[in-house]
This record gives structure tokens, C-alpha cells and sequence, in this order.
């Protein structure tokens, strides 16, 4: 089960968490998990050049690794880059050790100060201990593009629908989420950008 809209009221009981980005301006901030993904991430950064937007690409380290070239393109291009662990653990299942050492090896191919847990699953002791080192990052508007009993249409709404001032909205550049991906990356940049939006990229602060 997820939630398309991150509820207000969460928001309160997970200070260390960002959530939204305050402002009062028509800025956006899109973000894409578990690339870089050959095939997938290219079009994404196409899409991305045509609107002269930018964004933030929190990947896997495995994947940093295996696609170097890939990774270089996303900072070259302007894109802000974050840590997403090394394997995509789950940190509701996994024990304290075995969660920081897998944020720690990602870290090894991805020098960022940006992290956001796989899933948006990371419980307390895990950002007592990682706080410190890096801005914590979730999302306030989610597309859904991974659920693949969803249509890109549904995945296009989910954003447009949902966009405030300051949003963080999450894509994925990855295979299973590659359709709906691109029909919903595509048609949110031609819509948030005619009412006025700008596309900015995450910072560490």
C-alpha cells in the first residue's frame, strides 16, 4: 500500500525527514530512484534537456558502478545526484549494521550529501545515525509509475494533481517503471510548465 499524497500530518512526526521544500514560488523538484538504468535514464534526461529542467537522481550505487558513463552524463548535465543505498535494502528489514554499511558502500561510488531511503521505509535509529551526514530526503507527491496495474495516464494525473509550490515528486528510471515513466515525465513537464513552474534540482542544504 502506498499513498499518492504524502498526508500533512505526517509530516510533524518526521522532522529529520524532508518532505517538501518551503516556498512560496512555482518551483518543483523532481526526482528519479534506482538508476541509472541504460535505455531508461538517457530518455529521461532527454526530456528533462527539452524543458530545460533539472532534477535530482538519487541511485543505486551498484548501478553508479556498472554504468559509469550513465552517472557522469546525469551530473554533467546539471542534475544534482543522491545516495539510494548500494542495493535498494529494505531498512524495515534490515538490521542497523547491515543498513549503514550498504548507505556507506553506495556512498563509495556517489559523493553526495543527499540520501533517500529505499521504499521511503528507514526507521528512527537509521536516521539518528545518518542525519548527521546527509540531507534525508522523501517526497510529497508520488507518480507511481512502478505499479505496473497502473496506466501512464493515472501516473500522469497522480503528479499534475497533486503539485504544490515546493513539491518533491518522485519518478523511477528504471525498467518495470519505463512507461509509465516517460508518458508521465513528459506530459507533467509540458503541463507544470505552462502554469508557470521551474524544475529545480535538490541541494545539500
Amino acid at each position: 500500500m502506498y499513498l499518492v499524497k504524502t498526508p500533512s500530518l505526517l509530516k510533524p512526526l518526521a522532522k529529520d525527514l524532508l518532505w517538501h521544500v518551503p516556498t512560496d514560488k512555482r518551483e518543483v523538484y523532481f526526482t528519479f530512484d534506482d538508476g541509472p538504468t541504460p535505455g531508461v535514464t538517457e530518455a529521461a534526461l532527454d526530456l528533462l534537456q527539452k524543458y530545460d529542467a533539472k532534477a535530482t537522481f538519487f541511485c543505486l550505487g551498484k548501478n553508479a558502478e556498472a554504468h559509469p558513463e550513465l552517472f557522469a552524463r546525469v551530473v554533467a548535465e546539471g542534475h544534482a545526484i543522491g545516495n539510494h543505498t548500494y542495493d535498494h535494502p529494505d531498512g524495515w528489514k534490515t538490521s542497523q549494521l547491515g543498513y549503514l554499511r550498504n548507505v556507506i558502500r553506495g556512498k563509495a561510488s556517489i559523493q553526495s550529501t543527499l540520501f533517500r531511503p529505499p521504499y521511503g521505509r528507514i526507521t528512527p535509529a537509521q536516521v539518528s545515525a545518518l542525519k548527521s551526514q546527509f540531507r534525508l530526503v522523501m517526497w510529497d507527491v508520488l507518480s507511481a509509475d512502478f505499479d505496473i496495474s497502473k496506466t501512464p495516464q493515472q501516473c500522469y494525473e497522480n503528479v499534475v494533481k497533486n503539485v504544490t509550490p515546493g513539491s518533491i515528486v518522485v519518478f523511477h528510471d528504471s525498467i518495470k517503471a519505463q512507461a509509465n515513466m516517460l508518458f508521465a515525465l513528459e506530459r507533467s513537464l509540458d503541463h507544470l510548465s505552462r502554469e508557470g513552474y521551474i524544475f529545480r534540482a535538490l541541494t545539500a542544504t
